[in-house]
């Protein structure tokens, strides 16, 4: 089947519902080479995939400068490009204007194009000032749209709170929110949809697997979620097995049926992977089995439960009364 398309908010961009996440090019996961990640995006791309997104966080630059040579082979008019400013490690950041108009600069050159389709104010949860962000970053973010470098602009963050401020001061096209468009969270849906809705913000769903918690292998061992989340996570796992599906791929199907949301981001650097990730567009997922993953959840207490990131508070943050 062909890829679906959607729209992605007003900004006249209709994307794939499966984007290419770039992580993974960064070896953010493992070791990757130039020609794994070259065959990924070349199958991608041939797949209907359109929406690469990378950012100068991911492998400290390296995610930047792999996709630059792959698209320099005559793909970079098949693709939209989205990258990043303001994240430049694990505890760096700046979202000040100056930093954020080099930062573009500097990934212009890493991507070898004149333009990216869209910049993403990165992880704006870390941010020391929440006011910059609102004001300096996003004034910056509006100027550098009008020179052309970037088409559309936006921002991304976990905690829902701030990025439904972004959506209602910031005059945005596009949102990245992660781990909440899942099947242990559907926040995404009814805490930011309708506001993004209401300004014509288009939505872009990142980690539907929630950073490995989603899978049969479970979470990464720095992954942010308490133990007895974890642990719930893998008795969801074992139940999927049971019933002859994998966790993670009950997952995607779940994600990619959601046609609220324009388009979720995964990443791999690997062929065999992505063919995973492809079988699962236009697949209807079985509703007794994401009925019984998310019993599991809720008997657990986490159900649509948010830990915390960065430096924001508010109320959808915080342990559940479980122990």
């Amino acid at each position: 089947m062909s890829m679906p398309m959607r729209e992605l908010g007003r900004t006249g961009l209709r994307v794939s519902i499966l984007s290419q996440g770039g992580a993974a090019f960064g070896e953010q996961y493992g070791s990757v080479t130039l020609e794994q990640a070259r065959a990924t995006v070349q199958r991608g791309i041939d797949a209907g995939i359109n929406l690469i997104d990378t950012s100068p966080y991911y492998g400290m630059t390296r995610s930047e400068s792999v996709l630059g040579e792959i698209l320099a082979g005559g793909l970079r008019d098949r693709v939209l490009i989205c990258t990043k400013a303001g994240r430049y490690g694990v505890d760096q950041f700046d979202f000040s204007a100056k930093r954020i108009t080099t930062s573009l600069d500097e990934s212009l050159q890493r991507l070898r194009t004149d333009h990216v389709d869209i910049l993403i104010a990165h992880d704006i949860e870390f941010a020391d000032n929440f006011e910059q962000v609102f004001t300096e970053t996003a004034d910056a973010l509006h100027r550098l749209k009008q020179t052309g470098k970037c088409r559309f602009i936006g921002m991304s963050g976990y905690p829902l709170g701030i990025l439904r401020q972004a959506v209602e001061r910031c005059s945005l096209d596009v949102v990245i929110s992660y781990a909440h468009c899942t099947l242990q969270s559907t926040r995404l849906i009814h805490d930011l949809l309708p506001v993004a809705d209401a300004h014509g913000v288009g939505i872009l769903n990142g980690s539907p697997l929630s950073l490995g918690l989603l899978t049969q292998q479970g979470p990464p061992p720095w992954h942010p979620a308490p133990a007895a989340l974890k642990a719930a996570a893998q008795k969801a796992s074992e139940f999927c097995r049971g019933n002859g599906i994998d966790l993670s791929y009950l997952g995607m199907q779940f994600c990619l049926a959601e046609h609220r949301v324009a388009s979720t981001i995964t990443g791999t650097a690997q062929v065999p992977e992505l063919e995973v990730n492809l079988r699962a567009v236009g697949q209807v997922p079985d509703l007794k089995l994401v009925e019984g993953v998310k019993s599991i959840f809720r008997e657990a207490g986490f159900l649509d439960y948010a830990w915390e990131s960065g430096r924001w508070r508010d109320s959808e943050t915080g342990a559940p009364s479980v122990v």
